[in-house]
């Protein structure tokens, strides 16, 4: 038996211990600057607002967008969890409204190189964020990296975010030409929700849709879901300016009102039966497999 085989059998055995609670949703985009952040931020607002317990990880190394917006500074994060002997529940920062949040840090690049001791050990306590949240909603970096293919290929829900922009929308196709002709994706293993940011209407948010899905349809010969549009809102400015969450800063506004609808929509969306229900543990096996 190699090193990678002894690796999946540990993995195996772990996963088959726990039952998700959660369900895992990674939220992506094509290029940076669409608002990816502040979606997966606000959509945990609204969902905590509705009695959900929702726990963010932030994948997007290097930056601090969600930290910065939910007003919450970690003093742990994945990394001191796999190096450093830190339990699970210690390196969850909580904010505002008891969102959980945990920062990747630089834990997720070298996690080929863990030994079967250490994959052993997170995938173990990684299994507990299921329990401990309905929702693990994961923000990805921006663009086509592996890192961020990663996490696509591995969720079985995907919210991707675009803008009317001619660039957001050639980004985004750039995201899943890459995602379709990736060996390790099966169309019906994953379901693409779009969300429209920063759009005039209602009508111009499924237009911008429209546009992304025909190419989709054309080139590649897949299909995405329609799953909403967030309004351009002088709010979100403001709320960028003090540092805050637009559905907190200003819970009445047109853009707090479309986050609450989205969160709606997702909370009340069940599962297609043919995406099986993917644990946090799961997700990062599954790119562990992929890397030994």
């Amino acid at each position: 038996m190699d090193q990678a085989e002894g690796i999946r059998n540990v993995i195996k055995l772990q996963n088959q211990r726990n039952v998700s609670k959660a369900r895992v949703i990674t939220i992506t985009s094509g290029k940076g600057g669409v608002g990816k952040s502040s979606v997966a931020v606000n959509l945990a607002i609204q969902l905590q607002k509705m009695g959900k317990k929702v726990i963010i990880f932030d994948a997007d190394l290097g930056l601090a967008n969600v930290e910065v917006m939910l007003g919450a500074i970690p003093k742990y994060n994945l990394s001191d969890l796999i190096y450093r002997g830190r339990d699970i529940k210690e390196i969850i920062t909580e904010g505002p409204m008891e969102i959980g949040f945990i920062s990747g840090g630089s834990g997720i690049t070298p996690m080929n190189n863990l030994s079967k001791d250490q994959i052993s050990y997170l995938v173990h306590s990684l299994s507990g964020l299921d329990q401990l949240a309905d929702f693990l909603l994961i923000d990805t970096g921006a663009g086509v990296s592996d890192s961020v293919l990663e996490f696509v290929l591995a969720s079985p829900e995907v919210l991707l975010i675009t803008t009317p922009e001619p660039s957001s929308l050639t980004d985004s196709y750039s995201l899943l030409k890459a995602l379709y002709r990736n060996p390790g994706f099966k169309k019906n293993g994953i379901q693409i929700h779009v969300i429209t940011n920063k759009v005039d209407s209602s009508t111009e948010g499924r237009s911008v849709y429209e546009k992304l899905e025909s190419v989709v349809t054309q080139f590649l010969h897949g299909s995405l879901n329609y799953f909403g549009m967030i309004p351009q809102d002088i709010n979100i400015e403001k709320a960028v300016r003090q540092q805050k969450a637009v559905s907190l800063f200003a819970p009445d506004s047109n853009i707090s009102r479309a986050f609450e609808v989205l969160a709606q929509n997702l909370a009340n969306r069940e599962q297609n039966q043919f995406v099986m229900r993917k644990s946090f543990s799961q997700l990062i096996t599954d790119i562990l497999n992929k890397n030994n």
